[in-house]
């Protein structure tokens, strides 16, 4: 895999860093007397941040090739927080046949590194059917944090009207459930998916898609998100989450017209 640099880089094991030697990036500076000396219990290596937050900014960069050409390249994203001091980086790792024969619903891989270019998750979507018309083949994203220690699936559930996901943990134990709108496409403003209970009566967060301008929606596949979650929601949670909002990306937004 490449860092952001284009630098080819191997799989590192990760070491439990403390919080405070984290850049300083990380840390808003109203929080940054809030931070723990240690890395909280339960919490993968590199998710520390995750523990003090409610919310995320995903911002997808627009590739010149792709929107003047159209030449689906590998995707590439920037994870903020509400300062919009970035947090983390987000490169999908695909090959050219795979992303231009099967566009959106191609596999991927998407490596979630930090500020020091240490990758902190790892986000798999195997190769299903997306037809999404009957309960089979439904789409499914596999969750690492670090690499090769699974922490949560997000589930796609079949559903005739409305987009339905479920978030499962590292034991395949459903812990939230997510529903999205009628209409969930690209040429509405603003698309709200609700992060809910798994009664589905309580509402907890959201990953709301974001109108990022008429030229980039009119002419790439660029997109914006916001994450909502609270702020008591384990870390492990957090980080399934932000993988959701990758999913319905290609799911729903990846379309290049």
């Amino acid at each position: 895999m490449k860092n952001r640099h284009g630098n080819t880089i191997a799989h590192q094991p990760h070491k439990n860093i403390p919080y405070g030697n984290l850049p300083q990036a990380y840390v808003p500076p109203e929080q940054q007397d809030m931070m723990p000396t240690q890395r909280p219990p339960n919490c993968p290596p590199g998710l520390e941040y995750l523990n003090m937050i409610d919310q995320l900014l995903v911002q997808q960069e627009v590739e010149l090739v792709e929107a003047i050409f159209g030449v689906e390249t590998n995707n590439k994203y920037m994870v903020r927080n509400t300062m919009g001091q970035q947090v983390f980086y987000v490169t999908e790792e695909n090959n050219c046949c795979n992303r231009q024969c099967l566009g959106p619903s191609r596999s991927f891989v998407l490596h979630v590194q930090d500020n020091n270019d240490q990758e902190v998750m790892t986000l798999q979507r195997p190769l299903r059917c997306s037809l999404g018309c009957f309960p089979i083949c439904l789409q499914e994203l596999e969750v690492q944090a670090p690499f090769g220690n699974t922490i949560g699936y997000v589930i796609q559930e079949w559903d005739l009207l409305f987009p339905k996901f479920t978030i499962q943990n590292e034991k395949r134990e459903s812990i939230l459930k997510i529903r999205g709108p009628f209409c969930p496409w690209r040429c509405c403003p603003d698309v709200d998916f609700e992060v809910l209970s798994l009664d589905e009566q309580t509402k907890v967060g959201n990953i709301s898609k974001q109108w990022a301008g008429l030229m980039q929606e009119a002419f790439t596949d660029a997109d914006n998100f916001g994450i909502k979650f609270p702020m008591d929601l384990d870390v492990k949670a957090k980080a399934i989450l932000l993988g959701a909002c990758f999913l319905i990306d290609f799911m729903f937004f990846e379309k290049t017209d």
